[in-house]
């Protein structure tokens, strides 16, 4: 089954002098939602559920493609050794708006299960430097994250 998805993935990637692809940024992004999932010690139905609808929504995917790209995301990031892979790969390509948002749906999946653990708390603030994000807008990205989540 892996090998069926990753067949599928690659048919999507561009050559590789070419850049990266915008499938393989989506992957970096959902890598890092998956990271914060798993900062805390289990990744539970509502954080599942939350990456899921911002993957689909954000990248206008279809539910296939959302799949997809979830099942790689999360092995990505259960065999990343570092983030920086991830977040290179996203600061050389994204502007500070873009980077900006992942910021703001990384918190979405913070508070998905509506608790903000400290494991989750340190990954973010590591996360909002390795990005490069003002410290403004990373406390508005919150702020933004935790009202939305009171709204639903």
């Amino acid at each position: 089954m892996i090998h069926a998805i990753r067949k599928f993935f690659d048919s999507r990637v561009a050559a590789p002098d070419s850049g990266p692809s915008e499938h393989q940024l989506q992957l970096a992004a959902a890598a890092l939602l998956f990271e914060v999932s798993r900062s805390d010690f289990s990744t539970d139905d509502s954080e599942r559920t939350k990456i899921h609808d911002l993957v689909q929504t954000q990248f206008s995917l279809s539910e296939d493609e959302t799949e997809t790209l979830m099942q790689l995301a999360e092995q990505q990031a259960e065999h990343a050794t570092s983030l920086h892979g991830f977040t290179s790969l996203i600061n050389d390509h994204w502007s500070l708006e873009q980077k900006i948002g992942l910021v703001e749906f990384m918190w979405r999946v913070a508070y998905a299960d509506e608790h903000l653990d400290a494991h989750e708390l340190h990954l973010m603030r590591k996360l909002g430097s390795l990005l490069y994000i003002p410290h403004q807008q990373f406390v508005a990205a919150k702020l933004r994250a935790k009202q939305q989540g009171a709204d639903n």
